[in-house]
């Protein structure tokens, strides 16, 4: 007989539980404290400029693909998908850039040019960052992380010497290339979704892999189109959506959730997915005697980045800018040691800059350009509008260096978002924007438990828990709560 599932929050892991569930027979109900489905990847609309509020990378697109197939579906489906060439670009300095093509070979062509020899070392990083993403995919995040005996499998441990969990990402790439501009190209997506290059276990040389190598691409319309397939992937099977439904407590009867009680209603419930943060509903929710964790447990945590964003429409053309733009012309390493080593607002920051109507001209009002800045910060820092504008002068002063134009005097829509914005809307621990770093001991069956310990209808999804911070690993995570939760219904 069908149960009744209430999925908290409608980010990629809970609209993912909620596809999942719903296809197979389950009455499934999606309570979004917001108006607006997406969670994190929301989507707001000032004087015909369309932004997407949170990711921007299309990485991993097999991890989508292999979503949609289990319905019986296609990506293409629902959304048309770019391949975006250059992939993106590094900006060392106002005449130095770096464009990583969508060409396998013209990215070998760009590293030999930087050092002798690097195509050939690009190659065998490359082949060996296959072997750790295709062990990944295969045999590592599909797993829930209930038992440590999910890693004692032939697969894996025939593979573990291939996985280089005890070498350092930064050592690993080390080993292939001594140009520092191809050290940083390698290093950068580990340092904007995990933590420290030289902090993360060298298996993550499989992020390089499927944003270099398997190329980086764009959903027109915006990555809200991909919240919006998901949202009718969902419909399509019967889940019902209620929106403007901020979770308040639960009532707990005979160690179980019985009901979810929010700031308007009451839900019935068989089974309860949190897709909403992990911390807060552990803390603040559930009484005491029922929180998975301590305090102490979450606060000796190491968190992603949080970030300083702006939303910006501009009113004229901005030709030097690519969809995807990396500003690394300051120092990493004085950046990566403001948000890890001791977390204070950076003097220099690096920063990231997203023109998505350089590929999509629905995005913005013609003639125009869309940007979204985004400067990684360290979690639970004090954020004041002080701040907020200080830095807002740093990144627009060295985009106006870089384009060789004004900039400043053409922003028609400005909107910022940071540690404060998170947390009052989100409910993020510390303000955080990932979820939790990459290092060894926030790996797999090392991260919070999807299961709660006390109450046996209670789970938990998303960036908090496996497989972690992401749009991939967050599709991923839904699926995988809702396959266990299944798996454990079905025996009974």
């Amino acid at each position: 007989m069908p149960k009744s599932y209430n999925i908290i929050g409608s980010g990629f892991s809970g609209l993912s539980a909620a596809a999942t569930l719903a296809f197979s027979g389950e009455n499934v109900s999606v309570l979004e404290k917001h108006q607006v489905f997406g969670g994190r990847a929301r989507q707001f609309k000032e004087k015909d400029f369309v932004f997407d509020m949170g990711p921007s990378w299309y990485w991993m697109a097999d991890v989508f693909e292999r979503f949609f197939k289990r319905f019986g579906k296609k990506a293409s489906d629902y959304y048309n998908l770019i391949e975006l060439n250059p992939g993106f670009q590094i900006i060392f300095d106002k005449d130095h850039t770096m464009k990583i093509s969508s060409d396998w070979n013209e990215i070998l062509e760009l590293f030999e040019s930087y050092e002798k020899g690097a195509a050939d070392s690009l190659v065998k990083f490359m082949n060996d960052a296959e072997v750790k993403y295709n062990i990944g995919m295969q045999s590592l995040v599909y797993q829930p992380g209930i038992s440590y005996m999910e890693l004692i499998r032939k697969e894996i441990l025939l593979n573990l010497g291939k996985m280089s969990l005890f070498t350092s990402y930064r050592k690993h790439v080390a080993k292939y290339f001594k140009n520092p501009f191809l050290k940083q190209l390698l290093e950068f997506p580990v340092l904007f979704l995990g933590t420290a290059p030289s902090d993360t276990p060298a298996l993550y040389s499989l992020m390089a892999y499927s944003g270099i190598k398997k190329g980086t691409f764009y959903p027109e319309g915006g990555f809200f189109k991909v919240i919006e397939s998901m949202v009718s992937l969902c419909r399509e099977f019967g889940v019902e959506f209620y929106n403007n439904q901020d979770v308040k407590e639960f009532n707990i009867s005979s160690n179980k959730v019985d009901k979810v009680i929010t700031d308007y209603s009451e839900y019935s419930s068989d089974y309860v997915i949190c897709s909403a943060d992990y911390n807060y509903f552990d803390q603040h929710i559930l009484p005491k005697k029922y929180r998975n964790y301590s305090q102490q447990y979450w606060d000796k945590k190491i968190l992603s980045p949080s970030c300083l964003i702006f939303y910006l429409g501009i009113n004229k053309k901005l030709d030097k800018l690519e969809h995807h733009n990396l500003f690394f012309d300051r120092n990493i390493d004085d950046h990566v040691n403001d948000i890890y080593n001791n977390p204070r607002w950076p003097e220099e920051p690096l920063f990231y800059a997203c023109c998505p109507s350089k590929t999509d001209s629905s995005v913005a009002p013609k003639g125009s350009e869309n940007l979204f800045l985004l400067m990684p910060l360290a979690a639970g820092i004090n954020d004041n509008n002080e701040n907020r504008k200080k830095f807002f002068k740093k990144m627009i002063n060295r985009l106006e260096v870089y384009c060789d134009e004004p900039i400043g005097d053409n922003i028609v829509v400005q909107k910022s978002y940071c540690i404060n914005d998170f947390q009052n809307d989100y409910n993020a621990f510390k303000g955080n924007a990932y979820g939790l770093a990459n290092t060894l001991l926030q790996t797999a069956n090392l991260k919070p438990k999807i299961n709660n310990k006390h109450l046996s209808n209670l789970y938990f999804t998303g960036q908090l828990t496996v497989p972690g911070p992401g749009v991939p690993p967050s599709l991923i995570s839904g699926q995988l709560v809702a396959d266990y939760i299944l798996k454990i219904k079905n025996k009974f």
